[in-house]
């Protein structure tokens, strides 16, 4: 009897150790909308930076299954809203943006995105967000992207030009 009690202790021991393991290993997995980063510094001396997590369309449709939806705030990205921040004072796409750091949302439409610079950059998703703490609102076309774009990835130019592709989408606006 001690030698069964014994074995069934044994492989009991080894069960959870071996899912122990895989738990491990799971959660070592890469996150379905990893982080990931963009900066530069623009010809005029600006540093540009944004923080975001990068959303996979998987198969799926934007503005279906999958944010952005029409006419609902996004916080362009995936997790924590997207963080903007800018060494200095700008204007974007002509309009004034002090220097700092903001939440960057959006809402999308057919043919125009507005892009939205708020206050509160420190915050999930966009649960939280308040209109009245926009900094600025711009309004910038949506164009296709060519090619789709699986996953959604921010990219600024020298000249300031920041630019966004997402599925078929791709909109810009410009930093000087």
């Amino acid at each position: 009897m001690k030698k069964i009690a014994t074995f069934a202790l044994l492989l009991t021991g080894l069960v959870m150790s071996s899912q122990t393991h895989a738990q491990t290993d799971k959660d070592k997995a890469k996150p379905a909308s990893p982080p990931a980063s963009v900066m530069q510094t623009t010809t005029s001396g600006t540093a540009i930076s944004i923080k975001y997590c990068q959303p996979s369309v998987r198969g799926r449709t934007i503005g279906k299954d999958l944010e952005p939806m029409e006419g609902q705030v996004w916080r362009t990205g995936a997790n924590e809203a997207t963080v903007f921040e800018i060494s200095k004072a700008v204007k974007i796409n002509g309009k004034d943006l002090p220097a700092g750091k903001y939440g960057l949302f959006s809402l999308s439409g057919k043919d125009n995105w507005t892009i939205i610079f708020n206050k509160t950059w420190k915050q999930w998703g966009a649960f939280n967000y308040k209109e009245a703490d926009d900094a600025l609102r711009i309004q910038v076309p949506v164009k296709k992207a060519e090619p789709f774009a699986e996953q959604m990835t921010f990219t600024i130019d020298k000249s300031g030009v920041v630019t966004l592709v997402w599925g078929d989408n791709k909109v810009s606006f410009t930093v000087q």
